[in-house]
């Protein structure tokens, strides 16, 4: 690495204390410095202890906690402070998904559910963003438990908390475009259970600029109009959505996701010819049929037809966020909260990001969910 005479490298004064760093164990945002360092780092599981600076501070990096084809997630302390944040080191220029986050800048994250953004700085050739720390994945979650299938009341928490995000999106004319199990992540299961967030922005689109005939969505999450090739707007969304949420009742995917043609095959199986008007959607309507508890039959039927104007296969059909906030199954025997409000209204069955107070959500035996007794996992403090 190109050092230059005598240079060192120090926190200012002002905001980071006089702490002096090796110019070795520093990835500075520039364009001094070689890549030799970085490529050590994200090749290295066991590689901790360095340091990125950032434009709002420096972070040293402590763990690293995932890693895909885009490059590492790691778990870093901000120096001079005790905030710990996660960063996303990308191999690429990182665009789009900072276009999107700054859109999502507009509006709170916290009140839509969304991942609460710090920074993003350059390090050469690599993007790093910087977030929240979260707990775990729904699926990481859902796979501990051998997708054991959650409650009505679970189910409508998270239910809740998704679609307000998907009003969120819309009203800077968003559409995530990637939503799955793996980028729904749950705030604190143990101090907040159910509590959850939307986040990776990375293939998020605008609006208008979505292509017909676009790839898009993990084959298994996949909406009928993008298999089929039809325009789109933000209603992928709603359909992803309202199969994650088909999942978590049942425990178990719809199809599945080996290529496009079994997936509508199975659609059509489960639906009819996709041509008809009025779909039939036995395979929801099951879900009623199935449910043990007699006394929750009102409740699974209005889940059962939530997920059915979720799943349309006509996306023209589909319903929007707004709408499903207002469907029965959020608002049968509860006060409705005051129109344009909400993100930030706290149902009597739990609370929404955003508010003080958090409600858990009841479990199969009416009792709060004990996390701990159920042998579910909480947040990783190390």
């Amino acid at each position: 690495m190109n050092r230059g005479p005598g240079l060192r490298m120090r926190k200012s004064p002002g905001c980071h204390g006089n702490q002096v760093y090796d110019i070795h164990d520093v990835f500075c945002c520039g364009e001094t410095g070689s890549d030799l360092g970085l490529h050590k780092m994200m090749s290295s599981e066991k590689k901790e202890g360095f340091i990125l600076l950032g434009r709002k501070g420096v972070y040293k990096v402590e763990k690293f906690l995932g890693e895909g084809s885009y490059g590492k997630v790691a778990k870093c302390k901000k120096l001079g402070t005790d905030q710990v944040v996660a960063i996303k080191i990308i191999w690429g220029s990182g665009q789009m998904e900072i276009n999107a986050l700054e859109e999502l800048s507009q509006i709170n994250a916290d009140d839509h559910n969304l991942v609460k953004f710090v920074e993003s700085f350059k390090y050469k050739k690599y993007t790093c963003i910087a977030f929240e720390v979260l707990d775990q994945s729904l699926l990481d979650f859902m796979e501990k438990r051998d997708f054991h299938p959650l409650t009505v009341e679970e189910i409508r928490t998270i239910a809740w908390q998704l679609i307000v995000a998907l009003k969120g999106l819309k009203s800077v004319n968003l559409v995530h475009c990637d939503i799955k199990l793996d980028n729904i992540m749950l705030v604190d299961q143990v101090s907040e259970p159910f509590r959850v967030k939307l986040i990776d922005f990375g293939l998020a689109e605008k609006i208008g600029h979505m292509r017909t005939g676009a790839t898009m969505q993990n084959i298994c999450y996949r909406a009928p109009e993008v298999i089929l090739g039809l325009p789109l707007d933000q209603s992928v969304d709603l359909w992803t959505v309202g199969y994650i949420l088909f999942v978590l009742y049942t425990g178990s995917f719809i199809h599945g996701w080996d290529a496009d043609y079994n997936i509508l095959r199975a659609m059509v199986k489960m639906q009819g010819r996709l041509v008809e008007d009025n779909i039939p959607f036995w395979s929801c309507d099951q879900l009623i049929h199935s449910c043990l508890d007699k006394t929750k039959i009102k409740e699974v039927e209005q889940f059962v037809d939530l997920l059915k104007r979720m799943l349309m296969v006509d996306p023209r059909k589909r319903i929007s966020p707004s709408e499903a906030l207002q469907h029965p199954f959020f608002t049968m025997g509860r006060v409705q909260p005051t129109a344009g409000v909400e993100a930030s209204w706290t149902p009597p069955w739990g609370g929404v990001p955003g508010m003080f107070h958090w409600t858990p959500p009841r479990g199969r035996s009416g009792n709060a969910v004990e996390t701990a007794s159920l042998g579910w996992p909480g947040p990783n403090k190390s």
